[in-house]
């Protein structure tokens, strides 16, 4: 892909990264950090200084650093966020049939601008559990991804429809179903470029209720057989192979720079994969400056994301489980460690990273007139005294002066009192330690086509960077509860 050279170089990284849909282990192992097991992690291996990362679900990432040789853990630099946003994903039984088309049963994850998704070149991503012979453990969860546009969620043409410009809403059961092919397509064309791995399918004889519906046991019951034909091509197995899955929709258009002067960067799922790899980049960029030799940041430093806050946290891979607890309670076993896991979390610091929201030059009323932030004008710090942001005067003046130290200009964002907000994975996260909420600006936040300032993408990194190298030194700098003792 060809992107404009004048782009700010972090931009057209962002952009790299989020068209391939790099994964972070690859960043982090360029980076020297050591893929480890949460389920068996082995606090006594774990060296000092060492770089480690572990994955939960294929979803949730911790990427940490240990203090060097002789500094005992007493305190943790987090950043988190989240990896998820909102989207389609595909039923458990998605096979759908209407007007000689198949399509696609979907259901609806977070709160999206839905509209946006309409007559957009859509594909499948995600996870499947294949079985694998000769395996130790007989099956595996393999990722998977798409490559080319399958899907589309068409619109009706206006001539039949001469409303349709009044309105944005429509029945999200019945008119937002995609459509993945024609119907005389499945019976007649082979099912894979590869037909001694994938086989083709058998045209279902099955009777149903004219919307597809059948009584359905097998995966070629329940899916469109072309469907499982393209995932088993993809992976490199048999259907047979195929026993369950994970998938969400997509948009294929890749990520770019854009605008007048390269200012924007137009973008899925921005909000937060813009948070996630900024943050991972930062932790990166802190440790190859420190290139051989012994960080002098005795804080371990962290960064964690998290699966499922866009529908409220609440899994085994998500904010409100023992993910955090469970990290701080291994660090306390280490040999190394003389504080409990307790004392660890109260000495410790959390910065809450999502996107905000950057005042809209068409809807400029609906922003409180002195907290409208702007697109390429720096990192935003998020307060709601309702504690949908859990930013307080503590952790905004430690906030501001890492921000003074990186060189990165801040803004602030509050709510109008007559408007709803929005919340973070921050507030869960607050129950346990210190906690800032802040983000970069952003346009369009749950468009399947976001809009941020290529120039923030910077100030980003340089705030996560100067967090993980210098915090410790920053919190010394403020008494709060024991300045009494």
């Amino acid at each position: 892909m060809k992107l404009p050279m004048s782009a700010p170089k972090d931009a057209v990284k962002y952009v790299l990264a989020s068209t391939f849909m790099l994964t972070p282990g690859s960043r982090l192992s360029k980076a020297g950090f050591q893929q480890i097991s949460e389920r068996n992690p082995k606090p006594s291996s774990l060296a000092a200084g060492g770089k480690y990362y572990y994955t939960r679900n294929q979803s949730s990432l911790v990427a940490f650093t240990l203090p060097p040789k002789g500094t005992a853990p007493t305190a943790v630099s987090f950043a988190v966020g989240h990896v998820d946003s909102p989207c389609l994903k595909v039923r458990p039984i998605s096979k759908r049939q209407k007007a000689g088309y198949l399509q696609v049963g979907c259901e609806l994850y977070g709160g999206g601008l839905w509209h946006t998704w309409f007559d957009r070149d859509l594909s499948l991503a995600g996870r499947v559990i294949v079985n694998t012979p000769g395996a130790k453990n007989g099956f595996t969860s393999k990722l998977v991804k798409i490559d080319r546009p399958i899907l589309r969620i068409p619109t009706l043409a206006i001539h039949l429809d001469r409303g349709v410009n009044d309105k944005l809403t429509f029945n999200k059961e019945t008119e937002f179903l995609p459509v993945l092919g024609l119907v005389n397509e499945q019976l007649n064309k082979p099912a894979s470029n590869n037909p001694s791995r994938a086989g083709t399918p058998k045209p279902d004889t099955k009777k149903d209720d004219g919307n597809g519906r059948a009584d359905a046991t097998s995966n070629e019951e329940r899916h469109h057989p072309l469907l499982l034909a393209v995932l088993a091509d993809e992976l490199g197995c048999s259907i047979d192979d195929i026993h369950d899955f994970e998938l969400c929709l997509y948009d294929t258009q890749p990520s770019a720079v854009g605008g007048l002067n390269n200012e924007f960067i137009f973008s899925p799922r921005l909000d937060n994969l813009g948070t996630s790899w900024s943050s991972i980049e930062g932790l990166c960029e802190a440790v190859e400056a420190e290139g051989k030799s012994d960080s002098k940041e005795p804080n371990v430093r962290c960064v964690i994301l998290f699966d499922n806050e866009e529908v409220g946290s609440v899994s085994n891979h998500g904010a409100e489980s023992n993910l955090l607890p469970s990290f701080v309670e291994m660090l306390s076993r280490l040999p190394s460690s003389d504080k409990g896991e307790y004392q660890i979390l109260a000495n410790s610091y959390l910065i809450s990273a999502d996107m905000a929201h950057a005042v809209h030059p068409n809807y400029e009323s609906r922003y409180e007139t002195n907290h409208s932030p702007k697109l390429n004008a720096g990192v935003v710090i998020k307060t709601n005294a309702n504690q949908r942001y859990t930013s307080n005067a503590q952790t905004t003046f430690l906030l501001r002066q890492i921000a003074k130290r990186a060189g990165v200009p801040i803004q602030d964002f509050e709510i109008r009192n007559d408007s709803s907000c929005g919340s973070t994975v921050g507030p869960a996260l607050s129950t346990h330690v210190r906690t800032v909420d802040i983000g970069i600006p952003q346009l369009s936040m749950h468009s399947i086509r976001e809009t941020c300032g290529s120039g923030d993408i910077r100030y980003y990194i340089d705030l996560f960077k100067v967090f993980f190298e210098e915090f410790s030194q920053i919190d010394a700098e403020l008494k709060v509860d024991d300045q009494y003792e």
